[in-house]
């Protein structure tokens, strides 16, 4: 008897399952996107075939609604399911929303610009937000005619530009916009705060990193040192790190960027000066380097960072 009455309960059991998946199916074939897909596709699917794809449709449901509703708990996130017929098999897709492809656009963009210690509003300066006055409009000029010669032709040697000013008048920002419209046309580049990575290269002195460090600086096709001459000097610093970086960038001609609070001049003098020396012969083969490399733009107007 409780034999018996054990496959009763399964049989029941099966009974009410098979009901349940039918209505869900029911259901399922009664959605609007199921409707039209299996309309669109009706000479190509029996019946069979239709039957033998209820796991995707039920799945295709289940997905769109989450995707409706913005819900974490989707299968894929930022992609939108569709239907897709599959040698007479319906199938599940999903596609980027338009959302998500911007976003991994915008990623991409800013990945092809690489800093060390660089502010954020720095990392996402414009040229459209560079508010143009006539004391700045000769580094704009020549900034934007560096980007369309680049554009024209990369492989060939393109001088950078030394941009010297007080603090605050923008020379960063304008560089930081350069290398961002650079990005967004598929080049890369790498903006380095130069008293941060000189004392980086004095603390890796102790771990043996020095001269990776250095290699991967040394080496982006465009390079910006920001606020050149703004730490204390010593010999190891100007000549082993800094006259390293000038000297690779001018055999390589790689185009290389600079800026500072002083001019050429003012940097000759600051760099013949470390706390052991006076070096003027070293000073001014470092001098050559940049001259090489970058042409003087001397940028004023009042210190936007106090706005």
């Amino acid at each position: 008897m409780d034999d018996v009455g054990k496959s009763v309960n399964q049989l029941f059991e099966r009974q009410n399952f098979q009901k349940k998946y039918e209505a869900m199916m029911q259901e399922v074939l009664a959605d609007t996107a199921v409707k039209k897909f299996l309309d669109e596709n009706k000479d190509k699917l029996t019946e069979a075939d239709i039957k033998k794809s209820y796991p995707k449709l039920y799945e295709f449901v289940q997905e769109k609604r989450k995707f409706k509703l913005n819900d974490p708990a989707m299968m894929a996130p930022g992609y939108e399911p569709r239907l897709v017929l599959n040698f007479h098999y319906i199938d599940v897709a999903y596609v980027p929303t338009e959302d998500l492809v911007e976003r991994r656009k915008q990623e991409e963009i800013k990945n092809r610009v690489s800093t060390i210690d660089i502010p954020k509003d720095i990392r996402n300066a414009s040229m459209k937000n560079f508010d143009k006055t006539d004391e700045r409009e000769e580094a704009l000029f020549e900034t934007m005619k560096f980007i369309k010669n680049y554009a024209e032709n990369a492989k060939s040697f393109h001088k950078g530009l030394y941009l010297a000013g007080d603090f605050g008048v923008g020379k960063t920002y304008l560089l930081g916009a350069m290398a961002n419209e650079l990005a967004k046309r598929g080049y890369t580049s790498m903006m380095v705060h130069m008293p941060t990575f000189t004392s980086m290269m004095k603390s890796s002195v102790a771990d043996n990193t020095v001269a990776e460090k250095l290699e991967n600086v040394k080496k982006p096709k465009i390079l910006i040192l920001d606020d050149v001459g703004a730490d204390a000097l010593t010999a190891w610093t100007r000549d082993e790190i800094f006259g390293v970086i000038l000297q690779y960038r001018m055999q390589e001609q790689l185009p290389t960027f600079f800026t500072s609070n002083f001019t050429m001049d003012g940097l000759e003098n600051h760099l013949r000066l470390t706390k052991t020396a006076d070096e003027p012969l070293k000073a001014k083969r470092i001098m050559e380097r940049i001259r090489y490399l970058a042409k003087e733009i001397v940028m004023s107007g009042p210190n936007r960072r106090n706005d």
